[in-house]
């Protein structure tokens, strides 16, 4: 009897360990999975040097963690010009970054934009505007294109572009610097209220989603424009991710904490 005690003892240690080792193991799964879907962003901006970036040294540096694009009295621009990232052209994806801009400032994040030839450190593509007045932040622009997709506070469907257009001069469907074929489908809020979300002359951050023919683009977790593309002659599906410097006064912008994930 003592005998078959033990053994009963032993055989319920066991079960109670067996037990014991799939709730940790759930337990360290869940918690994993929870920690792998808030790390799938991977950093493309290393904080130290501008390695795996390309873009003009008189207006780019890094200092302190921070990308910093500068356009001073002895170095106006004559042209847009823009740091690159090179190491990869995603298709569909999020990225999330922190900017923050001077008064006078006019930048933006580029992607799925292509390089312009015998132009260095010129970009041609979708463009998530950036300007310290806040006049456009947000906004979807696209930069040597079809200009203005959608204004703050737009959802907006682009429709396939006329055949009486020329893809040659496409111009001919810009007025007043905003792309003609295309329809206003919701509003996303107040254009004043959206642009209150802003911080002037410090830190916001930009969140952009780009799966399939559809753009988002987010400041501070607040949706400002939303694009669906239907214009196959024009849209891109992958290129290149940019940040840039505008002509006009001089003027700072800063990007930190740039990170990427790729949607499948």
């Amino acid at each position: 009897m003592r005998i078959g005690g033990k053994v009963k003892l032993l055989k319920t240690k066991k079960m109670r360990q067996i037990i014991y080792l799939v709730i940790f193991n759930i337990t360290f799964c869940f918690f994993s999975c929870q920690n792998q879907k808030k790390d799938d962003f991977t950093s493309i901006f290393n904080g130290k040097n501008q390695e795996g970036w390309s873009g003009d040294e008189t207006y780019w540096s890094v200092k302190d963690g921070i990308l910093i694009g500068e356009v001073t009295p002895e170095t106006i621009l004559k042209r847009n010009s823009f740091i690159i990232y090179e190491k990869e052209q995603p298709q569909n994806f999020e990225l999330k970054l922190e900017y923050r801009i001077s008064k006078s400032g006019n930048s933006g994040v580029n992607y799925r934009s292509e390089k312009i030839k015998n132009k260095p450190f010129a970009l041609r593509g979708y463009q998530s505007d950036i300007d310290g007045k806040n006049k456009y932040t947000g906004q979807n622009y696209e930069e040597k294109k079809r200009t203005t997709l959608a204004y703050i506070g737009e959802k907006v469907i682009i429709e396939a572009m006329p055949d009486s257009i020329p893809p040659t001069n496409i111009r001919k469907n810009v007025k007043r610097n905003c792309w003609q074929t295309r329809t206003i489908v919701a509003t996303l809020g107040d254009k004043k209220t959206l642009k209150t979300s802003i911080k002037n002359e410090d830190w916001n951050t930009m969140h952009i989603i780009v799966n399939g023919n559809r753009m988002q683009h987010f400041v501070n977790g607040v949706l400002m424009s939303d694009v669906t593309d239907l214009d196959t002659k024009n849209r891109s599906k992958k290129s290149f991710i940019g940040v840039q410097v505008h002509v006009g006064p001089p003027m700072k912008v800063e990007y930190k904490n740039i990170l990427l994930k790729k949607i499948k």
